[in-house]
């Protein structure tokens, strides 16, 4: 492993199926041969988010910080980074990512991560920020809809895009039929835009 970590933890509050692509693409393109990068843990806010037993299997240290225990978002988040700090030797990941952690970041943690701090979202950035993605884009009539890899930033959605995938609005989709199949493109630019930051 080279000499500055490149350790990699995740933050879900659910399934974690992109926590799951990125574990899986790291295992079979062998980052930490490659370029010492590793997924070091995987944390959530909820107890029984399904994608913590899935790390587990794959014998990835886990960790739960249940945002109800805490009277204020400020609160939660200094025990967030205290716990994604304490695993990395260096006390700082090389990376922190967000995949389906749904949670609104307070900006002293986001601060705290600068540089470090990545997101996908289920649009085409900067085109439908926040909630309700794919009926918002089948009302619009757009054409096109998909997900965005990003830097998170204070603002809502925003930071530099670091990857897009595109997928087509077909005449008869449904929210539901739409938001699975970006999530198959998600599953692929993730994965992709991760190793892209840490084994260049």
């Amino acid at each position: 492993m080279s000499q500055v970590s490149k350790n990699i933890v995740i933050l879900i509050s659910g399934g974690g199926s992109n926590m799951a692509a990125i574990v899986n693409a790291a295992h079979q393109q062998r980052w930490h041969e490659v370029c010492g990068a590793r997924v070091a843990a995987v944390i959530s806010n909820k107890p029984d988010a399904k994608g913590l037993d899935f790390a587990r299997s794959r014998r990835i240290a886990t960790d739960v910080v249940d945002h109800k225990g805490f009277s204020s978002r400020e609160a939660f988040d200094a025990a967030l980074m205290q716990r994604i700090d304490g695993h990395d030797p260096d006390g700082h990941p090389a990376l922190v990512v967000l995949a389906g952690f749904m949670r609104i970041l307070t900006p002293g943690f986001v601060q705290h991560y600068a540089g470090r701090l990545v997101n996908i979202h289920p649009s085409l950035l900067p085109a439908f920020t926040g909630l309700n993605t794919h009926q918002r884009a089948i009302d619009a009539g757009c054409r096109f809809a998909g997900a965005t890899v990003h830097r998170v930033t204070s603002e809502l959605d925003d930071g530099d895009i670091l990857e897009q995938a595109v997928v087509p609005v077909l005449p008869h989709d449904t929210a539901e039929s739409l938001a699975a199949r970006v999530l198959t493109q998600e599953h692929l630019i993730y994965p992709r835009a991760v190793r892209r930051l840490l084994c260049v």
